[in-house]
């Protein structure tokens, strides 16, 4: 492809703006570039122009002046572990990579919140934490950046007890497309001032503005926190299991359903020794008191759903390589076709309707070719299905395509979601269309009069 004078010329003078700003922090290397073109789904990479690395708000607000006075395209990145193409910069542009934003501002015991630039992590931030005895709890897995998850409104497998990002995030400090700096909120747990400036930015993706401070709700570490692996004889068993027991209201911190594929494939690739059916990962938070009767009341359910014995892990240690088994689920499928990569969807569903959903998605998975595990966060109606495949084989990605397509449509009519966690990044911008109709026309007028010029993150979530 010919690259016009013009374009040249334009990005010779915004590298030039760049450097002088940030010198050494700027970088147009193509590994640097490519580095930050991707992010860990299967879609194609496209490498930025121009990387770059503030270390504060207010560089954050310069380099975007910049960048708006080129009309250059704007990309937000965090750690790179999104799996709907946020991150890939499909016009070229400027990557703005928050990765040294790393300071935690200040931490209040008392009122039970935390200040953190967009670039910390959320194992970082429990780490630091650690002897206050407090907690943040939303986890999706990866050690994404707070800002990162702030962006995508991610939940993970603790969302059952504690809420996703949208519930956890109480102000944010964020860069517009002009290079104003808005605080959105101040720390107060309610508010009735005016629109809700915090709750449009949460699961933005990068395309109103660039996030670079998150107060986020903290929450007490529990007294005793138990974990258990229970084997059901049937995926159905362990689905009503689960939907029982959120309709009996017992608090349970994390349910993930495993089926019989995911566990074969968890057993290998992190060395376990559970029963390959399908299975509930269990934790139990609360008083020691608390927790023996959530217990209690969820072995019953179990075993009148066809529930094995509980398996547990009690101590820390043991915990901690369960859940990380559980957090390296699409690591363990793609081991089990060595070469292959992982395209994983997110749907998520009404509780009533998890059960239906997920037996008719398992009976078209079961006629098609391709090794697709399920698993996901089903006390909140959300399942994945990792479908394992060459990324080279037009065949499996079309089929892949095909029954992706169908999981969506399946989830829509149901009255759910095309993503419970993972967003829309370029992934799936015409799902976003079939789920809210005439209501994308709102958000494209919101995105128009924030972003009239289309710089930030383009190409994602919305068509303009």
């Amino acid at each position: 492809m010919t690259v016009s004078p013009n374009r040249i010329n334009s990005l010779a003078s915004l590298t030039g703006e760049l450097r002088a700003l940030l010198g050494d922090r700027m970088s147009t290397a193509a590994a640097v570039r490519a580095h930050h073109g991707k992010d860990e789904s299967c879609h194609t990479p496209h490498a930025p122009d121009v990387v770059v690395f503030p270390q504060t708000t207010e560089e954050v607000a310069a380099i975007v002046k910049i960048c708006a006075s080129h009309k250059s395209p704007i990309i937000p990145f965090g750690t790179g572990t999104s799996l709907e193409g946020h991150v890939m910069a499909l016009h070229g542009g400027v990557t703005i990579a928050l990765t040294n934003m790393k300071q935690i501002k200040r931490v209040s015991v008392p009122d039970m919140d935390v200040t953190v630039e967009a670039g910390v992590t959320r194992k970082q931030l429990n780490e630091h934490l650690r002897d206050t005895g407090l907690f943040f709890p939303i986890d999706p897995g990866a050690d994404a950046s707070l800002g990162g998850m702030t962006a995508t409104r991610a939940s993970g497998t603790n969302a059952v007890r504690y809420g996703t990002m949208r519930e956890n995030v109480l102000a944010l400090r964020v860069v517009l497309p002009d290079g104003r700096i808005v605080e959105t909120a101040h720390r107060a747990r309610k508010s009735a001032a005016g629109y809700d400036l915090t709750r449009l930015f949460v699961g933005s993706e990068g395309t109103l503005g660039v996030i670079t401070e998150v107060t986020l709700k903290l929450y007490g570490i529990p007294e005793a926190i138990s974990a258990a692996v229970c084997p059901f004889d049937g995926i159905e068993g362990a689905v009503d299991a689960v939907i029982l027991t959120i309709q009996s209201g017992i608090p349970v911190a994390r349910v993930e359903l495993m089926d019989a594929e995911s566990m074969t494939a968890l057993n290998r690739y992190s060395k376990l020794n559970y029963p390959e059916k399908p299975t509930l990962l269990l934790e139990f938070h609360g008083t020691n008191a608390g927790v023996r009767e959530q217990v209690e009341l969820f072995r019953a359910i179990a075993t009148e759903h066809g529930g094995g014995g509980l398996t547990w892990a009690t101590s820390t240690e043991d915990r901690a390589k369960l859940w990380q088994a559980r957090h390296d689920a699409a690591y363990a499928c793609m081991a089990m076709r060595p070469g292959t990569r992982v395209w994983p969807t997110d749907v998520c569903v009404p509780i009533s309707r998890l059960a239906d959903c997920i037996a008719e998605t398992k009976r078209d998975l079961s006629a098609s070719f391709l090794f697709a595990p399920v698993f996901g966060h089903v006390g909140d109606g959300n399942f994945h299905v990792t479908f394992v495949l060459d990324p080279n084989d037009p065949q499996e990605i079309a089929e892949v395509e095909r029954l992706n397509e169908r999981l969506v449509m399946r989830a829509l009519a149901m009255d759910g979601t095309c993503t419970g966690e993972h967003g829309i990044g370029s992934g799936k911008m015409q799902f976003l269309i079939a789920e809210h109709g005439e209501g994308v026309a709102v958000m494209r007028a919101v995105k128009k009069a924030l972003d009239p010029d289309n710089v930030m993150n383009p190409g994602k979530m919305l068509k303009m």
